[in-house]
C-alpha cells in the first residue's frame, strides 16, 4: 500500500495545508463515464451562458498558490498551478479536454472547485510518495515528453517516490512515467489547498464529488486527509 505524507519542513512553512487523497481500485475506463461527460458538458455551458466562470488569480483560492509558489522561487504568472492554468484554458477554448473518463473526472471537480487536483497511477508508483522541497539533484520527465530531462530546482516543492520526481513545482505538471491512462486500475487522485481553515470544507465536498464520479466504475473508493486538521 502506497503511503503519501508531507515532509515536515513543508508543513512547516505551509501549515495550514489541507490534502484529500482519493484512491480508487478496480477503475474501468474503457466503459461509458455518463456522469463525468455530463459534469463536463454542464461548465462548459455554464461558461457560454454567462453564469459562471472559473477561479483566476483574483480569486482568494488562485492568490494562495500564487503566493506559495512565490514562495519557493516560481514565478507563478510563468509556471502557472494546475487550476489556474485549467481554467484559463477553459474560458479561452470554451472547452475542456477530454483525455479519459478518470482525468476527466478530476479536471471537471478541479475547475468547479477552484482547487488543484492532480492523480498517480499506483502501478507505476514506486514506494511511497512524499511531498518535500527539492534539493536539485532528482529528475523528472514531464507528462507528454518521455524523452526530457529536467531537474528541479534547489527549494522547489515537489512530489517524489523512490525512483525520481512526481510533480514539479507542487501540482503544476505531473510525470510521464505515473501519468493516468484509459487502462489505469489503481489511481490516487490528490485534491489540495493551503489555506484549510478557509477552504477545508470545500476541498471536503470536492473529494466527494469525485469520490461519486469514480464509484460507479471503481471496485473500491476510499479517502483520507494529509496535513492541517487531517
Amino acid at each position: 500500500m502506497t503511503t503519501f505524507r508531507i515532509d515536515p519542513a513543508v508543513a512547516k512553512a505551509f501549515p495550514d495545508t489541507l490534502i484529500a487523497v482519493v484512491t480508487a481500485t478496480g477503475l474501468r475506463g474503457h466503459e461509458p463515464w455518463p456522469a463525468t461527460a455530463t459534469a463536463l458538458a454542464e461548465l462548459e455551458r455554464r461558461l457560454a451562458d454567462g453564469d459562471w466562470q472559473p477561479a483566476d488569480e483574483t480569486d482568494p483560492r488562485i492568490e494562495a498558490w500564487h503566493s506559495a509558489y512565490r514562495s519557493f522561487g516560481t514565478n507563478p504568472r510563468r509556471v502557472r498551478p494546475s487550476v489556474d492554468a485549467l481554467g484559463r484554458r477553459l474560458v479561452k477554448k470554451g472547452t475542456l479536454p477530454r483525455i479519459n473518463p478518470a482525468v476527466d473526472s478530476y479536471n471537471a471537480v478541479s475547475v468547479r472547485h477552484g482547487l488543484p487536483v492532480g492523480a498517480f497511477d499506483l502501478d507505476r508508483v514506486t514506494g511511497d510518495v512524499e511531498i518535500r522541497y527539492a534539493d536539485g539533484g532528482e529528475t523528472f520527465t514531464p507528462l507528454g515528453e518521455p524523452d526530457t530531462t529536467e531537474n528541479p530546482k534547489p527549494g522547489e516543492v515537489v512530489y517524489t517516490d523512490t525512483t525520481d520526481v512526481l510533480t514539479r513545482h507542487w501540482n503544476h505538471r505531473d510525470a510521464h512515467r505515473t501519468r493516468v491512462t484509459v487502462d489505469s486500475t489503481r489511481v490516487a487522485f490528490v485534491l489540495e489547498t493551503v489555506q484549510a481553515v478557509r477552504d477545508g470544507q470545500l476541498l471536503e465536498a470536492a473529494a466527494a464529488e469525485l469520490q461519486e464520479l469514480l464509484a460507479p466504475h471503481a471496485g473500491q473508493t476510499t479517502t483520507h486527509y494529509l496535513g492541517s486538521g487531517a
